[in-house]
């Protein structure tokens, strides 16, 4: 079982390298989820995300779908998804080997963290980021 720190990642990097490794039929738990960043100025990601989950539909505006998640620790959780195919069987049983938490729980508290180089927010040229914490107080979860 592998487990990552998410904090100071950039999304998409982190959710890519993750999918891979769940592909190669390990276990990942990723912790720190809230601590993530989307690249982009606050604006645009915010405007992003707000049109998602306001999207409805013309017919039945009560079942608009599909639906995107608030919480730090889903909106993670359906990137990775993203990157597998999940509507085939190898990546529907890979995606259930993964566990995102907000912050670290104590039974990962003493492993060994992984973190990727290649997916530092650091390696922006222009340091414009919106932390998933940010994000999700924006898009109105309690957490």
């Amino acid at each position: 079982m592998k487990v990552v720190d998410a904090s100071g990642m950039i999304l998409g990097r982190l959710a890519s390298r993750v999918a891979k490794m769940l592909l190669e039929g390990e276990e990942v738990v990723v912790v720190n989820a809230e601590k993530a960043v989307i690249s982009g100025s606050r604006d645009s990601v915010f405007a992003k995300y707000r049109a998602r989950r306001e999207r409805k539909s013309i017919v039945n505006p009560r079942r608009h779908g599909p639906h995107y998640p608030r919480r730090p620790e889903m909106i993670l959780k359906r990137a990775v998804r993203g990157m597998l195919p999940y509507k085939q069987g190898k990546g529907r049983s890979a995606f259930k080997r993964l566990r995102v938490y907000i912050g670290t729980p104590e039974e990962y508290a003493e492993a060994e963290k992984l973190s990727f180089s290649d997916a530092s927010y650091t390696k922006l040229r222009v340091p414009k980021y919106v932390t998933l914490e940010e994000l999700s107080r924006h898009l109105g979860a309690k957490f």
